[in-house]
């Protein structure tokens, strides 16, 4: 996500970290290229010009706190600004009575019954009702439906011939009735904003008052989710914003333009085509990423929530003792891609952005090295240095791989091993007081 603004602006800090003062005319061209850089992000144009002279007006006006170097003062005002502009702090579904209630909306396409549903299950412990409120597009209802059984949650639908303001009145009174705590509507979207639609979604706001009205925007649609995100705030007045298809947005010109144009926070984004995949939208963190310094935080969160931690003092002590097998490693890799795709895991290691510039993770490696390892025999898992020539054509056909994919594989485990040897000496070694390396 923001890679192409991210490279542009790594690009453009690179060549003020290389000087040891800088001149105004320096911060000038600098600001020349980030002011491109934006703009060619599909950032809105008076965001980019105010953007830019603040950080200019900093840039020359303020004290350079020593232990920073010129270039890295301007960086860190540009993060700073970075994340102001993103809206400074994440901003919280605000649930705060029973039960409560979030109301979508947005053009057709945006994914808002898709939403619905992710929403659905990130508050699953406070047993919510889904509102089947899009009466106009063809199988609406039914998609609700099919999500709501996935997800075991229940979905409150009155057919497509009741007026949406009378579905969300009966819905919300179902669920006062039901014991539900949250109550989520999913309303209808058109192709283009109307005034139809409009007086519609305003009479579902008047009849149910929800406590969020969240509106979901394409993050990819740039300036089109800024003008939508403009005009639905205009006349609902609403509470923040849902950016879906955030982890396919190169440029970012909806992210770091909403919040400037419609003073409404970004709360949520959609990163995948899969019901778990949202997250808190962490305007701090989303900086750092922009600018090439990570995100471990989120990297944290995600190890936290996908790797099992007792699985992983096992695996860290059988490292240790030289016990790990190709089953532990198969293990391994998947609980690491319940993480998420490579490339946004290797997006959030601090340094590693302007690295993987035109570089591309293979997902499929995964599954050759799950298929060359179920090949094996469950003694060859355990000693893979039995594994000789034929056993090694033998795995290779079995796995629908080469012999050079079976022998690359075995080879990084060994590297592995010794690697793990190593450090395991020089841990025994400085426990004992000696120094672990001739050279020290």
């Amino acid at each position: 996500m923001f890679q192409n603004l991210s490279d542009k602006l790594q690009d453009v800090f690179k060549k003020l970290k290389g000087k040891g003062k800088l001149t105004e005319a320096d911060i000038k061209e600098a600001m020349r290229e980030v002011r491109i850089a934006l703009l060619e992000a599909d950032v809105n144009f008076q965001v980019v010009k105010d953007f830019v002279n603040k950080v200019r007006e900093k840039s020359v006006g303020s004290e350079i706190l020593e232990s920073l170097t010129p270039g890295q003062h301007v960086i860190k005002i540009v993060r700073d600004e970075l994340q102001a502009l993103m809206g400074g702090i994440k901003s919280d579904i605000v649930l705060a009575k029973s039960p409560s209630t979030i109301m979508l909306v947005g053009l057709q396409g945006a994914g808002k019954t898709t939403m619905a549903a992710k929403l659905a299950l990130k508050y699953k412990n406070r047993k919510p009702l889904l509102v089947a409120a899009d009466i106009y597009r063809p199988a609406a209802i039914k998609q609700l439906e099919v999500l709501g059984q996935q997800l075991g949650a229940e979905v409150f639908k009155l057919g497509d011939k009741v007026s949406p303001v009378d579905i969300c009145k009966a819905g919300l009174e179902h669920a006062k009735k039901n014991g539900f705590d949250l109550v989520i509507f999913d309303t209808a979207g058109r192709l283009h904003i109307d005034e139809q639609l409009m007086e519609e979604l305003e009479g579902i706001k008047k009849s149910a008052n929800p406590d969020e009205v969240l509106l979901v925007v394409d993050a990819m649609t740039g300036q089109d989710a800024v003008n939508v995100a403009k005009s639905f705030n205009e006349r609902l007045d609403i509470t923040g914003v849902i950016l879906t298809k955030f982890d396919g947005d190169t440029r970012g010109g909806a992210a770091l333009s909403i919040k400037a144009v419609t003073g409404k926070p970004i709360k949520l984004v959609g990163k995948g085509e899969k019901i778990e995949d949202l997250d808190v939208f962490h305007p701090d963190r989303m900086a750092s990423r922009i600018l090439g310094m990570g995100d471990v935080l989120s990297l944290i969160e995600r190890a936290e929530e996908a790797v099992d931690v007792e699985k992983a003092k096992e695996w860290q002590k059988k490292l240790q003792t030289q016990q790990f097998t190709l089953d532990d490693f198969v293990e391994q890799l998947q609980q690491i891609k319940k993480m998420g795709p490579m490339d946004q895991i290797l997006g959030m290691i601090p340094g590693m952005g302007g690295k993987m510039k035109g570089l591309s993770v293979d997902e499929k490696e995964f599954v050759k090295i799950e298929a060359i390892i179920s090949s094996m025999t469950k003694k060859e898992r355990i000693t893979p240095s039995i594994i000789n020539g034929s056993r090694r054509k033998r795995i290779a056909m079995g796995s629908g791989t080469k012999i050079q994919d079976v022998n690359r594989l075995l080879k990084q485990f060994e590297q592995m091993q010794k690697m793990m040897k190593q450090f395991s000496s020089m841990e025994k070694s400085m426990k004992k007081g000696k120094k672990p390396f001739p050279f020290f």
